[in-house]
């Protein structure tokens, strides 16, 4: 059986065909207004809702958009109105309040200039939400592998049936296995420092949800070192990362015994330039030729002047 569009209202009734009923109620009154309220929401009809009364709870789909966004959107509203109706669905222990289904950015603008949201009105279970929201996020808005994999791990947790959260995603059980793997291993603090990353792929994450499971990683340290805040875009926060995630998890040939590292040499945009080890006979400083190849050229032709230059400065200071 083919699933019903939950963008779409209902078909009318075939009036030619129906059989004659009574009227049971009188069309005039107080009784014609309460149907004609009602029949608004059963077909879907948008509607101009205050804000006040629409609460924003429920699992999330995006990460959290930023207030210039918000802002952003406002002009747009304010200059053009609101050409895409939110959705939402009755609070049935509040009655006249709602909750939103989708369009929490949209809600938000309105809210910043105080008029009320164009709403589409339906009465949806929970599972009927999801839905309807996965829907509206697979036609319109196109979120990031980390926003669907977030959004995966939340509804898992949340307790929805596997059956509902395929359908909202529109994935297959192992996709849904690896999304929800990689939510659950990279913390979602990091994930919010690094933001939606539409440029980065699957593969790309899991390696760095590989290298995070691994016990003697904190991501959420490493990360508190790097100066995410200084680069413009998430792409860029999340190569940032997995840098220098790289740069502390690289593994040793096998039969070669493990020195200490003391720490890695990040550059201010996070990009790793030396590993600093130390054993019982020596200290050796390793530069990465893959991430600052022209650093390392030109230390190979100035080792010496600059080796001799650091002894001489610090025999000064002895």
């Amino acid at each position: 059986m083919a699933r019903r569009n939950l963008f779409q209202p209902p078909p009318p009734p075939d009036t030619d065909n129906a059989p004659e009923q009574k009227q049971r109620f009188p069309s005039t009154g107080a009784m014609s207004g309460v149907k004609s309220t009602l029949k608004d929401v059963a077909s879907n009809a948008v509607r101009e809702i205050p804000v006040d009364v629409i609460d924003e709870d429920g699992p999330k789909d995006r990460l959290d958009f930023t207030d210039t966004d918000v802002l952003t959107l406002a002009k747009s509203i304010e200059a053009h109105g609101q050409q895409v109706p939110i959705m939402v669905r009755p609070v049935a222990r509040r009655p006249g309040h709602y909750k939103v289904v989708y369009g929490r950015r949209r809600l938000r603008a309105l809210r910043f200039l105080g008029i009320p949201a164009k709403a589409l009105v339906r009465s949806l279970s929970d599972e009927e939400a999801i839905l309807a929201q996965g829907q509206e996020n697979t036609q319109r808005l196109d979120p990031s592998f980390i926003e669907k994999a977030l959004f995966a791990a939340e509804l898992t947790t949340s307790g929805y049936q596997q059956d509902v959260i395929l359908d909202a995603l529109a994935v297959d059980k192992p996709m849904l296995s690896r999304m929800t793997k990689v939510a659950r291993s990279i913390p979602k603090s990091v994930i919010e420092k690094i933001g939606s990353a539409h440029g980065v792929g699957r593969r790309r994450w899991e390696d760095l949800a590989d290298m995070t499971r691994k016990d003697t990683l904190d991501l959420e340290q490493i990360t508190g070192r790097l100066d995410l805040g200084a680069l413009d875009g998430s792409d860029e926060r999340f190569n940032c990362v997995s840098s220098a995630v790289a740069a502390v998890d690289r593994p040793l040939p096998s039969g070669k015994q493990s020195a200490a590292a003391d720490h890695s040499i990040l550059l201010d945009d996070g990009t790793p330039v030396a590993e600093v080890k130390e054993t019982a006979r020596a200290l050796t400083f390793k530069l990465s030729k893959t991430n600052t190849p022209e650093f390392v050229q030109w230390m190979r032709q100035n080792a010496e002047t600059e080796l001799r230059r650091l002894y001489e400065a610090s025999q000064s200071e002895i």
